[in-house]
């Protein structure tokens, strides 16, 4: 019969000469081992070690490469199989060994019950071993300090900086592709910033920045993991900040649940963050997490109040007062924390929803009123929207988000109301307000609208941010993608191109299985409904499908 021996003990000996089975052993080779044992001890068989780990204690910055090539190749003549990067499911011999310099590196659990660590030829203690591996006069010079151990050290200027180029490129829109001119993607940076992440608490703060950066690229499944792995990491460890954290990863969950269009769930999220005591402290102090909340508390009554205002007007109406008043506290704490990309975002949140309530017979609320007289809406919305542009032009000028185009080329067409399934003759007939005319509309806010980004057309208007997305200088998810190719169809149309609509319109039929339900139903009843009959014959639109009619976005 075939033997089932198990794999040898591996006898190593801490003191110097440091030793594995009697033959001399390189130090930092060594230390790593013990450090990955140690890990998957006291991690329930999932620690891992991060070269940060290594930095200072085996080697600095500029010889990791080396020393973690050493060390493998003495793994090898050891007889051991260690793992790196993150899935330590993966069986070792399967890695790609070109990412190996880049960790966290980890021991499957056979091979770590290998390991006899020894002290003078007797079984080390677990002092000895925390003393050896240096973890011990860790943990007291931070029992010492005044700071927690996770808590953010300033000589960590790289990680900084790369956290921060991470969050520019995404308030620029370079959220994943790389863009002309060397300038990198969030994703990347974000990920970069990993690989120098120092702490616990920098570890969990890129997790986090992941998650989030996912959910913007309106990728819901990836962010969710990522919220999962962040879970985990401030479960495992009293990571600095966890308060935080933890709001920011219950609202980061809340917008995926928004983004599927499950508001029951997205209102239970943020509800029970509320009223957790630990969170509502940090929902209360912090401006960023509170900013954050009242957005996406405003936008989930905005969207309730909508699908209630044909059947149930007085709680539709008392949902949209709301929707207002939480805008209205998300700008204050936009401004608190002298974020003007956060304000530049409700800013347009708000004119649309003032806008929407108007649509559907809620424009004599309250909050829409001025001195107890009914407001123009229109202009309202387009004065908001105007603000959150001018606030773009005002930060870099390449925060400009796709939503102020798209709301107001919706303001613009919704001022026809046409009748469902126009003749192409009817369509064309009717007057959307131009340009011109919404940049009256807007005031004292008009210079918002300058020449450079916003041609004198609603169709080059389109088509200048499509061609920015397709070139990759900016990112857009399929919600904005789809909603700016059904704009730009629809002004072609009218202005009688239609070969260039019906190229839009099938683009915009590769992105619908991209989007939830209820968005595929809106863009699908929009398409037969506003489009003239001809070129809805023409471009063969997909099966409307069963989900409830709902127009607002």
């Amino acid at each position: 019969m075939p033997s089932t021996a198990s794999p040898a003990l591996l006898s190593i000996e801490l003191t110097s000469p440091q030793s594995v089975d009697g033959r001399r052993a390189a130090f930092q080779s060594l230390w790593l081992l013990v450090r990955m044992q140690h890990a998957h001890a006291h991690g329930g068989g999932s620690g891992v070690v991060r070269l940060a780990d290594l930095r200072g204690e085996v080697s600095d910055a500029s010889t990791l490469r080396m020393v973690v090539s050493r060390a493998f190749r003495d793994f090898k003549a050891w007889g051991l199989e260690v793992g790196w990067g993150e899935d330590l499911q993966r069986e070792p011999r399967f890695l790609n060994a070109e990412r190996r310099s880049q960790g966290p590196f980890w021991l499957p659990a056979a091979q770590a019950k290998r390991l006899r660590l020894l002290v003078d030829n007797r079984p080390a203690t677990a002092a000895e071993v925390t003393s050896f591996l240096g973890l011990r006069a860790r943990k007291a010079q931070a029992a010492g300090a005044i700071t927690p151990p996770d808590a953010v050290h300033l000589q960590d200027a790289a990680f900084w900086k790369q956290l921060v180029a991470s969050q520019q490129a995404a308030r620029q829109g370079r959220l994943m592709s790389p863009v002309a001119g060397g300038n990198g993607s969030a994703l990347e940076a974000i990920r970069l910033a990993g690989t120098l992440a120092a702490s616990d608490f920098q570890r969990a703060l890129v997790t986090l920045n992941e998650a989030m950066l996912w959910r913007r690229l309106g990728d819901n499944e990836q962010a969710r993991r990522r919220l999962q792995a962040l879970k985990k990491q401030r479960l495992a460890h009293h990571v600095a900040g966890n308060d935080y954290l933890g709001a920011m990863e219950c609202i980061v969950s809340a917008w995926c649940a928004y983004t599927a269009r499950d508001l029951p769930l997205a209102q239970s999220l943020l509800g029970g963050m509320a009223q957790d005591p630990a969170r509502a402290l940090v929902l209360r102090h912090h401006p960023d997490v509170r900013f954050e909340w009242c957005n996406l508390w405003a936008l989930a009554c905005r969207s309730r109040a909508l699908a209630l205002a044909a059947d149930d007007r007085p709680a539709a109406a008392a949902l949209a007062e709301e929707s207002l008043q939480r805008f209205g506290e998300a700008l204050a704490a936009a401004f608190e924390s002298h974020s003007f990309d956060a304000a530049q975002h409700v800013a347009a949140n708000m004119g649309m929803a003032a806008w929407l309530f108007d649509r559907v017979g809620l424009g004599d609320l309250p909050a829409l009123a001025h001195d107890g007289h009914r407001a123009d809406t229109t202009r309202r919305a387009v004065q908001w929207i105007a603000f959150s542009e001018w606030l773009c032009g005002h930060t870099d000028g390449q925060g400009r988000s796709a939503w102020n185009a798209i709301y107001l080329m919706r303001i613009a067409r919704g001022h026809c109301r046409p009748d469902a399934q126009p003749t192409l003759a009817q369509f064309r007939a009717q007057k959307p307000l131009d340009p011109a005319a919404v940049s009256k509309l807007a005031g004292p806010l008009a210079d918002a609208f300058d020449t450079a980004n916003w041609p004198a057309r609603w169709v080059d208007v389109a088509q200048a941010r499509l061609a920015d997305h397709q070139a990759g200088r900016r990112r857009y998810p399929g919600l904005q993608q789809g909603s700016l190719l059904f704009e730009h169809a629809w002004y072609a149309a009218h202005a009688g191109d239609l070969k260039a609509a019906e190229h839009s319109l099938g683009l915009l039929r590769e992105v619908l299985p991209q989007l939830v339900p209820s968005d595929r139903a809106y863009f699908t009843e929009s398409w037969n409904d506003a489009l003239p009959a001809e070129l809805v014959l023409e471009a063969k639109p997909p099966r409307r499908p069963s989900a409830p009619r709902k127009k607002a976005r």
